[in-house]
């Protein structure tokens, strides 16, 4: 991804991977295997770092479950599942950046479009498959564009017409992830204990 702001080709790395000033090492992933996102760097490369963490987070939260377990609605009354989250942030990746930014009219990955809802022949790892290769088609879509680079949101849909810039889809894409992962944390709490991440 570029952004409209120059690049120096001559300057000193700042990514999570480069050596500190004081010549201690930063580790580019956490013990639990997420990537660390960036502490300095440019915007777009930022942005895009704070949205692979939230996915990793995701996928995090589901590590170690069976199917049963990931379709357990266990902070009642919400009928929210780990399932379900992992089906919803898959049709979040199609809708921003495939139907807005891409413009490609995209059908629905789920038969009832939020991805809510539970099918008893899709377990955790069809979908988790199916989520990955959606995450694959966002960053090779998004891969080299500008934050200014424009798409628009498809009518019919809540602002239907309305121009976004990239940099706004990623913003709403971490917030998006952020919040979902903060549901996530309560329900995985709730299926077997495991916290944190």
């Amino acid at each position: 991804m570029t952004t409209s702001e120059p690049t120096d080709a001559t300057s000193t790395p700042t990514d999570a991977t480069a050596p500190p000033a004081d010549g201690t090492t930063t580790p580019a992933t956490l013990p639990d295997g997420r990537p660390i996102p960036l502490m300095t760097g440019d915007e777009g490369s930022t942005l895009e770092s704070w949205l692979e963490f939230h996915r990793a987070t995701l996928e995090l939260k589901c590590a170690g479950l069976d199917d049963t377990q990931a379709r357990t609605a266990s902070a009642e009354p919400s009928e929210l599942t780990l399932l379900g989250l992992v089906q919803h942030l898959t049709e979040v990746e199609r809708n921003w950046f495939q139907r807005v930014f891409a413009g490609v009219d995209a059908p629905y990955v789920y038969e009832e479009g939020t991805g809510y809802r539970l099918s008893p022949e899709r377990g955790l790892d069809k979908a988790l498959d199916i989520w990955r290769r959606e995450v694959a088609r966002s960053r090779a879509t998004v891969a080299g564009r500008a934050l200014d680079s424009l798409g628009r949101i498809p009518d019919g849909q809540m602002m239907g017409g309305m121009e976004v810039s990239l940099r706004w889809i990623l913003i709403h894409m971490i917030e998006e992830y952020a919040r979902h992962n903060g549901h996530a944390d309560i329900v995985r709490e709730r299926i077997d204990g495991v916290t944190g991440a």
